[in-house]
């Protein structure tokens, strides 16, 4: 196992594991051959944060009684943070998570979000019928893309976002910012948007970087051009791959030097 307890991988916001696409590349494939024992949640693409944090939570409880472990470690990707901030807090988790890590998750909202939910509500909700149609098609069993895009903005003025979940349960955070011309497709788009509304505000793409801080804060995920998505190895030339992988191995080896 080399850590102490599992590691749960928490993907975020549209991410899914199906025929194209995998939440998180190869990055589980990686630590596992590493030696690692690593899960990785199946929570919805676009879940609200309440009814992802269920899911999570039903997911660590099956993985504890399959492991035997007592805790898990959390390893979690923008919108998957504040779904298990919430298990943690709301669900009574905190005795059975050891750590939570966020990389790139948006502790006091995201302005994307807050520019979605300044169109008509009605219109807002019409795009959100078909989000979540299609996501239900995908696997999501409670898909709820209005409720989403509205937490995400309402993060945003909530200062206690910035404290620990609970005591006994290690909280550190990752940002990731990217330089102009490097985004790829993907964050292409909301990174132009970001950088238009942000006013120089250093960004991913989607996330700005103080808006990731939580807990104990450790700066850039890695020391080069990384968005939102490369830091979940999508879409990303091999170079960057190459550090990316090296991020999570050093995570996970302090982990295994923290006793957890």
């Amino acid at each position: 196992m080399k850590t102490r307890y599992p590691i749960v991988l928490v993907h975020g916001l549209a991410m899914k594991d199906t025929f194209f696409m995998k939440s998180w590349g190869r990055i589980d494939r990686i630590l596992r051959i590493q030696g690692y024992t690593v899960y990785k949640s199946r929570v919805d693409g676009f879940g609200s944060v309440k009814t992802n944090a269920v899911q999570l939570r039903d997911e660590i409880e099956a993985i504890l009684r399959e492991t035997g472990a007592e805790k898990v470690n959390i390893i979690a990707h923008s919108k998957g943070g504040l779904d298990a901030k919430h298990m943690i807090r709301e669900l009574g988790m905190a005795p059975k998570v050891a750590s939570l890590t966020t990389l790139c998750t948006p502790h006091r909202g995201t302005p994307i979000a807050s520019f979605i939910m300044r169109f008509p509500k009605f219109a807002v909700k019409y795009v959100a019928f078909w989000v979540n149609l299609a996501f239900r098609i995908l696997g999501d069993k409670q898909p709820d893309s209005f409720a989403a895009c509205e937490e995400l903005r309402r993060a945003e003025n909530l200062e206690e976002e910035m404290m620990n979940v609970a005591d006994g349960v290690l909280c550190q955070s990752f940002s990731a910012s990217v330089q102009k011309g490097r985004a790829n497709f993907v964050d292409a788009i909301p990174l132009l948007f970001s950088r238009f509304i942000e006013k120089g505000r250093v960004t991913d793409g989607m996330v700005p970087q103080d808006s990731a801080i939580f807990g104990r804060y450790r700066g850039d995920c890695i020391d080069d051009s990384v968005s939102h998505t490369e830091i979940v190895d999508f879409m990303v030339r091999d170079k960057k791959r190459d550090q990316i992988f090296a991020f999570y191995s050093a995570l996970c080896e302090e982990l295994v030097q923290a006793g957890l």
